[in-house]
């Protein structure tokens, strides 16, 4: 059986139909940004999964811009120092945004270190002195030192392992017992016990998330971005952090 032909609408009956239109990335962004709950800085130095970590925020419901501008860095709602690789390199790299990065500290700005990026929230690491390259200084923000594990444990810690909490913080509301995904070869002693908010077993307890005493300068080892719904869920209390400054 033929099918029936499709009969354009008249002009006085029906209104037509038109195209469909196509918003602009700018319309994009502005509409996301209108929708945000905060607004984040992620810090562009070089080092770090800047658009995974992104992507992260977003689904978390923040609007995102990665930058390296200090300016745009301070007057963001909260800020995130990402990064993977070599202690020395992230603290060299970082550099031009130490001031920011400090006066936002100071300010009560929210400051989440990301796995290399928590451990530049520390005052050194062995790092650079194993690998022959001097001292190198972190942020001090969190003040102790980043240690490698022991000759004994397979070196990088990667994979799957748990989260204890050991104190309230808002940044894990919801989390304790869950898993997180690390990939790292060091891990952060802080001077003051108080600053570990979680720890986790890799042959001996680590801290797997600090926290200065303010509490608005933290860090996870792990990276939240891979770590599925427990990720989600740690990105989504930073951004109600961010929020309610």
């Amino acid at each position: 059986m033929p099918r029936p032909a499709i009969v354009a609408p008249m002009e006085s009956g029906l209104p037509s139909r038109r195209e469909p239109t196509t918003m602009s990335q700018e319309q994009v962004a502005a509409d996301a940004s209108e929708d945000a709950l905060a607004e984040i800085a992620v810090v562009d130095y070089g080092l770090g999964n800047l658009r995974s970590v992104t992507r992260g925020l977003e689904r978390a419901g923040a609007a995102v811009e990665i930058t390296d501008d200090r300016d745009a860095i301070r007057s963001a709602d909260g800020i995130v120092l990402p990064g993977v690789g070599a202690f020395r390199e992230g603290v060299e790299n970082a550099g031009p945004f130490r001031d920011a990065l400090l006066e936002a500290a100071e300010d009560g700005q929210p400051v989440f270190g990301i796995c290399l990026g928590m451990q530049m929230l520390l005052t050194d690491s062995e790092e650079a002195e194993r690998e022959g390259q001097g001292d190198a200084r972190g942020l001090d923000l969190i003040p102790g030192t980043n240690r490698r594990f022991d000759e004994g444990q397979k070196v990088p810690h990667m994979g799957w392992n748990e989260l204890n909490v050991e104190r309230e913080h808002p940044l894990l509301d919801g989390v304790d017992g869950e898993y997180a995904y690390f990939v790292h070869s060091y891990y952060a002693v802080p001077d003051d016990e108080h600053a570990v908010v979680a720890t986790t077993d890799y042959g001996r307890d680590f801290a797997s998330v600090v926290a200065n005493e303010d509490g608005t300068v933290f860090g996870t080892q792990f990276h939240p971005e891979k770590s599925g719904e427990t990720g989600l869920a740690i990105l989504r209390n930073f951004v109600d952090i961010c929020a309610d400054q």
